[in-house]
């Protein structure tokens, strides 16, 4: 949503390792989407290879930035999967389509939160235009008080 709420053109077949859906508004998008899959992959030769063209393609802050929210994901996601944490219906609702779209539910994670009917589809179809028309409502009244 945050690209929605930021206009940016962002690919989310990018997520799913997709080279050419990395060329959109993010910055470094091909450099940080190989530091992500190889981070992922666990393959320590991958994620050398990945960390040194990030650090030379995008500067040592952005390489220290992406570690970390990288290491925080995996952390995130070990705890929700340890303990069975299903995603809550609101979330469930306005990441419906994104969830269908990149196969997010062909992962053994997805098995702790029920499927979505056509109720679901429904009430996303609905709910994420107005979360995304409030939420940059709130960005401009926040960036107005800066």
């Amino acid at each position: 949503m945050s690209a929605d709420i930021t206009e940016s053109d962002v690919d989310l077949r990018v997520v799913n390792g997709d080279a050419p859906a990395s060329e959109g508004d993010i910055e470094h998008g091909q450099l940080l989407m190989e530091f992500a899959e190889a981070f992922a992959s666990r393959n320590e030769e991958a994620l050398a290879t990945a960390r040194s063209a990030l650090l030379e393609g995008a500067g040592a802050e952005v390489l220290v930035d992406s570690a970390a929210v990288a290491a925080n994901f995996q952390r995130m996601v070990r705890i929700a999967d340890s303990t069975g944490i299903p995603l809550d219906e609101r979330n469930a609702i306005l990441s419906y389509s994104v969830v269908k779209k990149l196969h997010l539910d062909r992962f053994e994670s997805a098995r702790n939160t029920p499927q979505g009917g056509l109720k679901r589809r429904l009430l996303s179809l609905i709910a994420k235009p107005l979360a995304i028309r409030k939420l940059k409502k709130l960005a401009e009244e926040k960036s107005a008080d800066i």
